[in-house]
C-alpha cells in the first residue's frame, strides 16, 4: 500500500462511526481502512482517520453524502 495513494475522507475521535462508514464503502466495492491514532492509555486523545484510494474519493463523498442526508 502506498501511503500517497490513500486520502483521508473523515477524521473522528470516535472509531466506531469509522467503522459503520468502512462498511458501507464495502458495500459500494470502494476499499477503505482506519487508522486509529487514539492514545490507548487516555483515549482522550488523538483522532482515527479513515482513507480511501485517490482514484475513489469522490465516489465516497457521494455514498456517505446521500447517508448523511
Amino acid at each position: 500500500m502506498t501511503q500517497n495513494n490513500w486520502i483521508t475522507l473523515e477524521t473522528t475521535s470516535k472509531p466506531y462511526q469509522l467503522e459503520l462508514m468502512k462498511g458501507l464503502l464495502l458495500e459500494h466495492e470502494i476499499q477503505s481502512v482506519i487508522i486509529n491514532k487514539i492514545d490507548s492509555s487516555y483515549l482522550q486523545f488523538g483522532e482515527a482517520e479513515l482513507k480511501v484510494k485517490a482514484s475513489d474519493l469522490e465516489t465516497a463523498k457521494e455514498i456517505l453524502k446521500d447517508v448523511q442526508e
